[in-house]
């Protein structure tokens, strides 16, 4: 995949629940849906797709999970790599392109 080649929906909203911090594979899945406002539908199959397809690009890595007390299971944790971030900036420079364009625009609701 071309660094900078747009972003399927499903990876994009991987990416963006793992740019403030490592989350565990459920809390990424969660995360999407919440952000999308549940119009990104990510059943586990098709997320661990998607994870694979962005762990092989380098835009993600496993990352240890942090053992604590209350949650003594060590579950594999995701993070955004430096090539991960660059990819999501692209997106985020492309889509401010898109918004700035559409409030020119007169759009009406007739």
């Amino acid at each position: 995949m071309d660094m900078f080649a747009e972003l399927k929906p499903a990876a994009f909203h991987i990416l963006l629940a793992l740019a403030e911090r490592d989350l565990h594979g459920y809390a990424v899945m969660q995360a999407v849906r919440q952000n999308s406002g549940g119009r990104i539908p990510l059943q586990t199959g098709s997320f661990y797709r998607h994870l694979s397809k962005l762990i092989d690009e380098g835009f993600v890595l496993e990352a240890p999970g942090p053992k604590t007390e209350e949650d003594p299971r060590r579950g594999t944790y995701y993070r955004l790599t430096a090539r991960g971030r660059q990819v999501l900036a692209a997106e985020q420079a492309q889509l401010s392109g898109l918004v700035a364009h559409m409030k020119k625009l007169k759009l009406s609701a007739k």
